[in-house]
């Protein structure tokens, strides 16, 4: 096939391709120019979500309140003094030591308003069983930057604590748990990198068997990744986004630009293996896989934008990297990517594997897998047992997502094996409640007039009289006193039903009955965030889910001009999703299902998680959906009966689809190695789900159904088809020999 053959032809995929092809050096330089700009955008700084873009409902309202009543919102500290054994923290030597404390963090110049336990007004910082005091202050300054000046007052604390080991003296607090999580994850992101990288090209170099076809996937990944964030950057002044969000542009950005661009290089390689040029064999590498990339590609970031429909912050950060990111990498691999294909040539295959290279290559472009073949067979042969096999299965591990809890990470995010996450579990076993506490923000003319102060002792009093609410309690106001805020730890962890009802309780009847009765008052903190995210989520829900299956509907249905078709697609999808569902539940919940992991954090899923992978599982499925079915509809077009063209297209296109998967579960597996929870619970549910439907979603319930189908395949209502607009006409493949039909 020429380029000039037809400027219509194999769509927008092949037009860009052809561009690309004859404007090598601009296509390059324009990339090279996007990286660039980008980079110097990374400059700029991104624009973090606040309190109140993270929150929703009422926690919302809350956090508003103090955002714009000109409050402010320190990083709040404590130090945690504890007799050894039995003893008491009211001795000498106890209140020596608080006074050593409250002089060293003092010295530092670096916090305000401390408060030591034994002065007046106070009692409530001593525990019931006397064991126990905190010392509590207020990082000076913005409290997002307070981690970074941390370190003088830890180490101050420190000091103490080695000069007293009579007496356990730890520090835990925003600043300091901040802190140390940026460091672990620091190191973990390092690790991972250091992991994923290099198992990366390892693997594509197996797949390719060159060194040069190994190393340019990861290059323009990479790149990728890069244009994305400072694209993030930019974007994140209209639209803030949190830490998550880079993450996912790393995690997903490396995913997908090493897979769009093993779509590629597979069918050139197949095409020039059956002796076309190297031109042609771009051109059909771009009619056919390029429109397999542009179709899961949009596909992902029209998805993505179905999360600005739950009105949440964290969702519309995460979709808008994701969605960045996945449209960078499908724009390099439509116009650089064939660039340097053409460029190169065949010195692509330089740096073949000594020995092993020749054999390798022989195997990969010799047409169809033998493995794949032995596999598809049985599930050809035997349709429905395949399907009530292969589908039972997947309930199975789908059952235990009936138990499925969510709540917004917080501590219980972090690893518990960090010192201050020892702490803190320390502070909540002395004190009876967690350490970060439930905050009621009152809004007033006069904060600090009879009647309000009245009532915020009422609170006090009417909180501690519960049973679920403990010391200690602290006030605090804006300088104008038109605001106040009270903190009140909750009996609990902060997600568990304790804590949910003691939130019920103070938001019930305790606040309407004594500050809410003379002021404006609303509950926010960590669990109020936690219940008020997942209510929206939950109302929200069943919207994304509508627009996301109506999307992959339309889109596969608009591809391969079949009803039957899409229908398949999303319920095999489905069936998917719902093991990895399972198997988090089973992982990390723990008890419910067939797996459990020691060393795993039992508690719930992150909030935002269920429905994000649901979104992009749903779009980066489309890669294989689409790729196979291609390869399926190709053959039939040529007068192969539905059968033998689902044989036909899945040999010919399970080594690089088994290539793919492969690369995705390691890059989502190593992020599973991380020590934070939410991103562990992340890797595994998108490695469990890809390996799931590369496997026993494409290679076996795929056909079954298919052939159980037959032609019914392709059945689409005369009326439709002629709404339907006729598709460009694609260039048939030159070097690829389907079988003929009998």
């Amino acid at each position: 096939m020429n380029w000039t053959h037809d400027t219509h032809s194999g769509g927008v995929a092949a037009r860009l391709g052809r561009w690309s092809s004859e404007h090598r050096a601009k296509a390059i330089l324009i990339w090279i120019a996007l990286l660039l700009l980008a980079l110097a955008a990374t400059g700029v700084g991104a624009k973090t979500l606040s309190a109140s873009g993270e929150s929703a409902g009422e926690s919302a309202k809350a956090e508003r309140l103090l955002e714009h009543g000109g409050f402010r919102q320190p990083a709040a500290e404590a130090v945690l003094l504890q007799a050894r054994g039995e003893g008491t923290i009211n001795t000498a030597d106890g209140r020596q030591a608080v006074r050593k404390v409250v002089a060293a963090v003092s010295a530092t110049r670096l916090v305000e308003n401390v408060r030591s336990p034994f002065s007046p007004g106070n009692r409530g910082q001593l525990s019931h069983d006397g064991r126990s005091a905190l010392v509590l202050f207020s990082m000076k300054g913005k409290a997002d930057t307070a981690d970074k000046r941390v370190e003088p007052v830890v180490a101050a604390v420190k000091h103490v604590a080695e000069a007293n080991p009579q007496l356990r003296i730890e520090e835990f607090g925003q600043a300091s748990a901040g802190k140390a999580l940026n460091d672990t994850i620091g190191k973990d992101f390092k690790r991972a990198e250091g992991i994923s990288i290099p198992l990366t090209f390892v693997i594509l170099w197996l797949a390719f068997a060159a060194f040069v076809a190994a190393l340019l996937p990861i290059v323009l990944a990479l790149s990728a990744i890069l244009i994305a964030t400072g694209i993030a950057t930019l974007t994140s002044h209209a639209i803030p986004i949190d830490s998550s969000a880079h993450s996912l542009i790393l995690l997903i950005g490396l995913a997908v630009g090493v897979d769009y661009s093993l779509f590629y290089f597979r069918r050139a390689r197949e095409e020039r293996a059956g002796g076309v040029s190297n031109a042609d064999a771009v051109a059909t590498a771009a009619a056919t896989s390029g429109k397999a990339v542009l179709t899961s590609g949009m596909t992902v970031v029209v998805a993505m934008t179905a999360m600005f429909i739950t009105g949440l912050g964290t969702f519309m950060g995460m979709a808008e990297g994701t969605a960045i990111v996945v449209g960078v990498a499908m724009f390099g691999s439509l116009t650089v990517l064939p660039a340097l294909m053409t460029k190169l040539g065949d010195r692509i295959d330089r740096g073949r594997i000594p020995w092993l290279g020749r054999s390798l290559e022989r195997r990969r472009v010799g047409g169809e897998s033998r493995v794949w073949a032995a596999i598809v067979r049985p599930a050809l042969a035997r349709p429905l047992a395949t399907v009530v096999l292969a589908a039972g299965f997947l309930v199975l591990l789908a059952v235990p997502a009936a138990h499925l809890k969510t709540a917004s990470p917080g501590v219980s995010d972090l690893p518990s094996d960090l010192a201050v996450i020892k702490t803190y579990k320390r502070i909540e076993r002395a004190y009876g409640a967690n350490p970060v506490p439930a905050q009621v923000v009152i809004s007033a003319p006069r904060v600090d007039s009879t009647a309000v102060g009245s009532g915020i002792a009422r609170l006090k009093r009417d909180a501690l009289a519960s049973g679920e609410m403990g010391q200690p309690i602290t006030v605090d106001m804006n300088r104008q006193r038109t605001l106040a805020r009270v903190s009140i730890p909750l009996v609990g962890d902060g997600t568990d039903a304790a804590s949910e009802h003691a939130l019920q309780t103070l938001r019930g009847s305790i606040v309407p009955n004594t500050v809410g009765a003379v002021a404006t008052a609303y509950v926010s903190g960590p669990t109020a965030r936690s219940v008020d995210f997942n209510h929206q989520l939950n109302s929200r829900a069943p919207y994304v889910f509508a627009f996301v299956l109506g999307l992959a509907f339309l889109l596969l249905l608009w591809n391969f001009r079949s009803l039957v078709i899409p229908a398949t697609a999303i319920a095999l999808n489905l069936l998917s999703v719902g093991a990895a569902y399972g198997v988090l539940v089973s992982v990390f919940q723990g008890g419910w299902g067939l797996i459990h992991v020691p060393g795993m954090e039992h508690g719930p899923i992150t909030a935002w998680l269920p429905l994000f992978l649901f979104v992009i599982l749903f779009g980066l499925s489309m890669d294989y959906h689409v790729f196979i079915l291609s390869r399926i509809r190709e053959g039939h077009d040529r007068g192969l009966n539905t059968r033998e063209a689902i044989r036909s297209g899945i040999t010919h296109s399970a080594g690089v689809i088994t290539s793919a998967a492969i690369v995705m579960v390691a890059v989502f597996s190593t992020f599973a190695t991380l020590s934070v929870t939410s991103m562990k619970q992340l890797g595994v549910g998108l490695a469990v789900a890809i390996f799931l439907d590369a496997t026993i979603v494409r290679g076996l319930l795929l056909p079954a159904v298919m052939t159980l189908l037959g032609e019914r395949n392709w059945y689409l209502p005369q009326w439709l088809d002629r709404l339907i607009s006729r598709k460009p006409r694609e260039p048939q493949p030159h070097g690829i020999p389907l079988p003929q039909a009998k």
